[in-house]
């Protein structure tokens, strides 16, 4: 069953990397977002990286492909991230700030992260997709 989906930083790698079941999920999502921070993240790697101009030149044409859509915060997602951060606070897990911001994306808006992070096990109320790599 193809859904949407939400891609991490490390999913956009695996695809170029042409990962058979990430390449699957990709093509069968009907819509892809990419959060603004995994392409903030993106961007720094390209920026400090041996061949960032054409990194850059191939996220710019994966970027604007038509079933691809930019996921921005918005003042509903720092309510979000805010409650992420106690719940992971109380419990004594916290995960890295980029990745607070892109579970609270995805929480905000319901659709499926698709990650090999595991930390974001530690957030049960977040959906992924897993392809068993």
């Amino acid at each position: 069953m193809a859904v949407e989906i939400v891609i991490d930083t490390n999913r956009y790698r695996d695809f170029l990397d042409g990962r058979a079941a990430t390449v699957e999920i990709f093509r069968s999502a009907p819509k892809i977002y990419v959060p603004l921070i995994v392409i903030a993240e993106l961007r720094a790697g390209f920026a400090v990286g041996s061949r960032g101009t054409e990194n850059q030149r191939v996220f710019e044409r994966f970027i604007h492909r038509p079933r691809l859509e930019i996921m921005m915060p918005t003042m509903d997602t720092t309510r979000h991230y805010a409650s992420l951060y106690r719940q992971l606070r109380s419990f004594g897990t916290p995960i890295p700030t980029n990745d607070l911001w892109i579970a609270a994306l995805v929480v905000q808006h319901d659709i499926p992260l698709y990650s090999r992070d595991a930390h974001f096990d530690l957030i049960p109320q977040l959906p992924r997709i897993e392809d068993g790599e």
